[in-house]
């Protein structure tokens, strides 16, 4: 069984949510305390043994280029001891992973974003990370709960929690035969379903295990609502060939790309931050 070391960020949607800093910067670029969010998803990457990254990139891509390139000058500029903490930190960020860029120029959906990257993969299983879904694990990070879970099973594996059932019509709703432990052997996954379709609490929530034969399904898929290719329909194909498990998995998710989870993730990652927690947490007893 081939070993995980690459990595798939799609990150070319338009931030509507966010709108009007979105006009300008990516969402995923903005911060988290004093990182941005696609860095934090990065680190979650290396920490589960990936080397390589792609990102899959569209509007303003240039900010997301700029961040991941090593830039000399600037380091250059952090050279004296009383920059030393920030030269470590701009620095940290090119040790991280090897990083490429893909273009999507249309923005038609999950699928055909995961679509670009099949010369990137090389035929290899890959971890699939979107970048609205922030996670938090002090030890054991999320991708690599989902990686363990597919050197088990050797079957695409979706990252997912039970939810709330009036939240599934939100995500989708992952339908099972069988559990074991925390790997549950799916049988149908419905994208965004009507409350009265649910089948399940069980839905996907941003990390995922992909093996290399994804990208046959995604060649076979039809456009959806807004002419759109939906990764979650390849995922239901395979899944009715007993070719995907979902993991449960250990761990704090963040939507991102909502403003309150947004905010969440920015309050629960300053209060786990040894330079300003405790300042943090007496402003907020006083507020």
């Amino acid at each position: 069984m081939n070993k995980i070391t690459k990595a798939v960020i799609p990150v070319a949607g338009f931030g509507t949510r966010f709108l009007p800093i979105t006009k300008a910067v990516p969402k995923m670029m903005l911060p988290i305390v004093d990182k941005p969010i696609l860095q934090l998803i990065a680190e979650e990457a290396a920490d589960s043994g990936i080397t390589e990254i792609l990102f899959i990139v569209g509007n303003h891509s240039e900010i997301i280029e700029d961040y991941f390139t090593r830039n000399e000058e600037l380091l250059s500029r952090l050279t004296s001891p009383s920059k030393h903490k920030y030269y470590t930190a701009v620095d940290e960020i090119d040790g991280i992973a090897s990083f490429s860029f893909a273009i999507q120029e249309q923005q038609l959906g999950t699928g055909h974003a995961v679509a670009l990257s099949e010369e990137f993969v090389g035929g290899e299983p890959f971890l699939l990370m979107f970048g609205d879904d922030l996670m938090f694990n002090a030890t054991d990070p999320v991708s690599h709960q989902l990686i363990r879970a597919y050197e088990k099973t050797g079957k695409t594996v979706l990252g997912c929690k039970k939810v709330p059932v009036k939240d599934v019509p939100k995500y989708a709703s992952v339908e099972y035969d069988r559990a074991d432990g925390n790997i549950y052997y799916v049988t149908k996954i419905t994208e965004k379903p009507a409350p009265q379709d649910i089948k399940s609490d069980l839905a996907p929530l941003g990390r995922y295990v992909l093996t290399p034969d994804i990208f046959g399904y995604l060649r076979k898929l039809k456009p959806g609502i807004g002419g759109e290719y939906q990764i979650t329909d390849a995922f239901d194909a395979m899944a009715a060939e007993g070719k995907v498990v979902a993991c449960a998995f250990d761990g704090m998710r963040y939507d991102t790309g909502d403003k309150l989870g947004y905010l969440k993730a920015v309050v629960d990652f300053s209060l786990r931050d040894e330079e300003v927690k405790e300042e943090f947490l007496a402003y907020i007893k006083e507020k």
